[in-house]
């Protein structure tokens, strides 16, 4: 992903608490004394509005409009009222008079308070959580992974857990106000796994909702899934897909669910070298080749355009029918494209198809559980947010 203007690793609610990187992460990170994250939210700029003026192109005067209200930074535009050499600009956005502010304060206070009530195996949460924040466009775009030392799941033959989070953030320029949903770092390879629940986005307009609930229930839908996610895997590891049988590369299928040709290439690389034999490669070793190309080669931004590969991504965990389903349809389109070079080109891209078939077929047995355990989870999912 695109490099954000800074990083701050957080470890601990606030100064009262004594918490420690876990070995994994600290491994990873290079900081000497991560903030807490009271300290590291209260640090992050805020947003305040003031009037705009627009200059009469004739008279070349400046004349006020209260249709829109510019957001600054009011340190920043304090520092260019004072200072001789001022540093960031205060300006972030003029947006209409509709724009509602949320400053990161509102939500992540809320989330404090209930960080230090809930709690895993009988510690408080406030006591296990770590992360990072990333800022972006002077600080006006803020995104954060908040994870929990001990709400994890375990493979066998592992040392280094998957760590069950939450990922948020939020921006001032109209896109969104905050967004949340759940979130897992993997420490044997750092892949991230995202959208491991809904994404609950709140806008810059209307009425803003009870902050302290809406994080009461994301961290209950994040427990749920900690629940599942090592079912999830077994099942997803007793799939196995015998690329020596399909008329397709593992750099292919990558390339068939619609990932760009440099991401496909990192996820087959990634899924053929940690694969017992790169003939036969389990759906859960491709679902973290596709996670391992996204967390370490997305060119693109976090947000909206990572959101559509990481939903192919999950769909190979949690939904392997569904995704042979598409690798099919891509495929026989990739044909009907090509056109038809005569009898033997058709027959071959038949019988190409029809192997693609197999494997769906022979995945019947396996979707039914799967359905089931989603469903199930879904409706979870529900008694929570009710």
């Amino acid at each position: 992903m695109k490099d954000p203007e800074s990083r701050t690793v957080f470890a601990g609610v606030d100064g009262r608490t004594d918490t420690e990187l876990p070995d994994w992460y600290r491994r990873k990170k290079t900081v000497d004394e991560p903030k807490s994250f009271a300290e590291t939210i209260r640090d992050l700029p805020q947003a305040v509005e003031t009037t705009v003026a627009y200059r009469n192109p004739y008279s070349d005067e400046w004349v006020e409009t209260d249709r829109f209200n510019a957001l600054v930074e009011p340190t920043r535009a304090r520092d260019h009222a004072t200072d001789d050499e001022p540093g960031a600009d205060p300006l972030f956005h003029v947006p209409t008079d509709s724009y509602a502010i949320i400053n990161p304060v509102d939500v992540y206070r809320p989330l404090e308070e209930v960080l230090r009530e809930e709690t895993i195996d009988g510690t408080p949460l406030d006591d296990v959580m770590f992360g990072e924040i990333r800022r972006y466009r002077g600080g006006g775009e803020v995104h954060m992974d908040v994870m929990f030392d001990g709400l994890e799941v375990r493979l066998p033959g592992r040392a280094d857990p998957i760590t069950m989070a939450v990922t948020s953030g939020y921006d001032f320029f109209g896109e969104h106000a905050v967004y949340v949903e759940g979130f897992a770092q993997d420490g044997y390879c750092s892949n991230s796994m995202r959208s491991l629940t809904d994404k609950e986005v709140i806008k810059h307009v209307g009425d803003v909702r009870d902050f302290r609930t809406w994080w009461e229930e994301i961290l209950a839908q994040v427990e749920l899934v900690a629940d599942d996610l090592f079912e999830f895997i077994r099942d997803a590891q007793e799939i196995d897909l015998e690329f020596s049988e399909l008329p397709f590369t593992v750099t292919e299928f990558y390339s068939l669910l619609g990932f760009p040709d440099y991401l496909a290439e990192r996820a087959a690389e990634d899924a053929e070298a940690n694969a017992a034999s790169p003939f036969a490669i389990d759906m859960w070793t491709l679902h973290s080749g596709a996670t391992y190309a996204l967390t370490h080669f997305f060119q693109g931004k976090e947000g909206t355009s990572l959101d559509q590969y990481v939903r192919v991504a999950n769909d190979i965990l949690f939904n392997p029918e569904g995704t042979i389903e598409r690798v099919e349809r891509a495929y026989e389109e990739q044909l009907e494209a090509d056109g038809d070079d005569g009898s033997q080109a058709s027959l071959a891209g038949e019988r190409a198809l029809a192997s693609i078939e197999r494997v769906n077929e022979d995945l019947q047995a396996n979707v039914e559980q799967f359905e089931a355990r989603e469903e199930a989870l879904r409706e979870r999912f529900q008694q929570v947010t009710n």
